[in-house]
Parts: C-alpha cells; sequence; structure tokens
C-alpha cells in the first residue's frame, strides 16, 4: 500500500522558527491547487495503489478552501485505488477551525486532523509568532469534536526559553485532559535562515540550554506513558487504535508520492525532490518539463536508511529483515550495538535493536554509530 503527501506552500505569516518551504503571498494558491492535479496525472505511474495515506502538509493547508481540498482528493480517486477508511489528514491552524469549514472538510472526505498549538500560554504564542491564542487552540479542539472528528493529533513544542517546567506539564496535560488521541511533540530547533536564527547570531535570542530539553522531553515521556500513551516514535504518542499510519509509512520503508513545491517521493528505489520555488514548480508542471532532483539508491544508502528510520520506532532494526531484504552482512551491527546496550541505551531481543527511553535522547548520535560510508 501508498502513501501520498500533499505540500500547500503557503501560510498567513511566518513562524519565526519554521524552515519549511512556504510564502506568505497567496496570489498563486489557485494556480498551485491546479498544478499539483496535473502532477499527480503526470507522475500516476510513480507509485501503485491501492492508497492507504493521504496528507496534507504544509505550510498552511487549511488557507486551502473547502472545495480545493474537494479537488485534490477527487483527483487522487480518479486515478488511484483508495482503500475504504483510507486516511486522509489535513493539518490546521487552530485559528482557520471554524463549524463550516470542519463541516465541509468531513464531506470533502478528510477524517483526521493534525492541529498546530505547539504551546497554551499567550507569550510563548507570540515568540513563535503563531497566530492564534491559547483560548483559540482549546476552543479549535473542541470544535473539531463536536464536528466528528475523533482522530486528532496536536503538536507541542519545547525547549521554547520561558517554558520551564512548570508550563511544559501544564501543556502536556492539558491535551491529555482533552483527549486528544494523538501528541506529536518536537524540540524547538534553531535554523539559520529563520527569524530566531538571525536573532540568535545577533544575539537577540539565546536559546534553552540542552540539559533543561532533555529534562523536558523525559518529562514528557513519563507523564504520557502514564496516560496511556504509546510511545512509538521518538516525536509521537498515540493510544491504542490512534498510531498515525501516513507518518508510520515513511518510518517503515512505504512508497509514497510527494505533490506540490519542495515535497519529497519515494518508490523503494530512489528519491526524488521537487523544486522548492512556487512559480518553476508551477511552470515546470505546465510545461510538462518539472525541475526534480532523483536520487538512485544503492544497496548501502537502503541499509543507512533502514536504520535512521527504524531506530527512532518501536519497532525496531530487524536485523533478519537486513539480511533478507538487502542481502547485508549484519554481524558489524551486533558490535556496533554492544557499548550502547551496555549503557543502556539500546536493548536487544534475539535479532531486535531498539533504544531505550535514554537512548531516545541521543538517536541521531547512536544513528550516526550505525552509518556505513
Amino acid at each position: 500500500m501508498s502513501g501520498i503527501y500533499i505540500h500547500i506552500p503557503f501560510c498567513r505569516q511566518a513562524c519565526h522558527y519554521c524552515d519549511f518551504h512556504f510564502s506568505t503571498n497567496l496570489s498563486l494558491k489557485e494556480k498551485m491547487v491546479e498544478a499539483i492535479c496535473m502532477e499527480l496525472q503526470q507522475r500516476q505511474d510513480y507509485i501503485n495503489g491501492p492508497i492507504n495515506t493521504i496528507y496534507f502538509g504544509g505550510g498552511t493547508p487549511s488557507l486551502l478552501h473547502i472545495d480545493e481540498v474537494k479537488k485534490i482528493i477527487d483527483k487522487v480517486k480518479s486515478i488511484y485505488s483508495v482503500k475504504d477508511h483510507a486516511e486522509i489528514t489535513i493539518e490546521v491552524n487552530p485559528d482557520d477551525i471554524t463549524h463550516t469549514y470542519l463541516k465541509g472538510l468531513r464531506q470533502a472526505g478528510v477524517n483526521r486532523l493534525s492541529i498546530g498549538v505547539q504551546a497554551f500560554q499567550d507569550d510563548l504564542l507570540a515568540l513563535l509568532n503563531r497566530p492564534h491564542n491559547s483560548v483559540k487552540a482549546i476552543d479549535s479542539i473542541k470544535e473539531a469534536r463536536e464536528q466528528g472528528f475523533y482522530n486528532i493529533t496536536a503538536d507541542l513544542i519545547y525547549g521554547i526559553p520561558g517554558l520551564g517546567k512548570g508550563k511544559w506539564e501544564e501543556n502536556v496535560k492539558r491535551l491529555i485532559d482533552l483527549d486528544i488521541p494523538h501528541i506529536s511533540t518536537y524540540a524547538l530547533t534553531i535554523e539559520e535562515k529563520t527569524a530566531l536564527g538571525k536573532w540568535t547570531q545577533t544575539g537577540q535570542f539565546t536559546p534553552e540550554e540542552e540539559e533543561t530539553v532533555a529534562l523536558q522531553f523525559e518529562n514528557l515521556i513519563a507523564l504520557l506513558e502514564n496516560a496511556a500513551y504509546e510511545h512509538y516514535e521518538i516525536s509521537n504518542f498515540a493510544k491504542e487504535g490512534y498510531i498515525a499510519r501516513h507518518n508510520s509509512s515513511y518510518w517503515l520503508g512505504a512508497p509514497y508520492l510527494g505533490l506540490g513545491p519542495s515535497a519529497h517521493s519515494f518508490n523503494g528505489s530512489s528519491r526524488q525532490y521537487n523544486i522548492s520555488n512556487n512559480h518553476k514548480y508551477i511552470e515546470g508542471i505546465n510545461t510538462s518539463k518539472p525541475e526534480v532532483i532523483i536520487e538512485q539508491l544503492s544497496t548501502l544508502d537502503k541499509v543507512n536508511e533502514y536504520f535512521l528510520t527504524r531506530l527512532r520506532t518501536k519497532w525496531g532494526c530487524d536485523l533478519n529483515e537486513l539480511r533478507q531484504n538487502f542481502n547485508f552482512e549484519t554481524e558489524r551491527y551486533v558490535d556496533t550495538a554492544k557499548p550502547f546496550i551496555d549503557q543502556g541505551l539500546m536493548t536487544r531481543e534475539k535479532n531486535l535493536l531498539k533504544l531505550t527511553s535514554r537512548g531516545k535522547l541521543i538517536a541521531d548520535k547512536i544513528t550516526e554509530a550505525f552509518f556505513v560510508v
């Protein structure tokens, strides 16, 4: 089964931490929707059906009108076999959520919402330059429930200067009390080209201490596991039956088609990257000469990616799977894992390697040790 990702590259305003591809100029929105539908037609042979997930990301996909969302979903269904009860997700900002909009999304076929809460304190939302306030964040979740959306994920950011233990616990407990079935959490990352990145370079902004960020992550794990959420991927927690199917397909190596500027695709043997420029993307699609980068994956690339994605998850890395799928000698990985196991950072159950909660704190460092250059 395959998935489809649609990148909607528009936002009303720039969040101070975001380095995803987007524009605050909405003048090309209508042409962008047309181009995405054309790209679907042009690349229909990139993956095979049935389609198990459709995901609208961005940017801010909730800037699309309902008829634009429906147009894209209907185009997918006209080309591919879409499974009954396929997971169809759209990322929404709290300030875009209204009774009418939610009703329209349901009628268009959307059955899962990803709500960008980030924090419940107005001063922190202002620091991040989020367009909503804490009251709207809470009201948007309640409104979604009233409109029949039960499959909801909400995002939170930790490691924000001024967040502290008390406010962080308040944010996590707020989502628990609201009975959100899926929670995604991310450490604030300072990217060079963002507002926070520039302020850091000029001394106007000081990132949080790494030790504090680590303590907030540990606190997060304890709070959510105590509330019956499964920590199934480093950044993601879910109640039973609510693991995100779309994102899990990335980590489990399923093929997916990425549509829109900057979108990535994967078909098992190669990765494809669309140009991160709205005008050039639309022009390329309209002339059937899209600007893309195609990366053919060697066996070694596939093995490294296997560790990169699977070590993040509850499923871990299966050494038997490596041998069977890639005909790759795995004894070296047993030796690589041993010091991490001795330090309580990893576990080995027969041929399955997994990170412990402590290991997840330094997942990138551990994963890097498994890469073969």
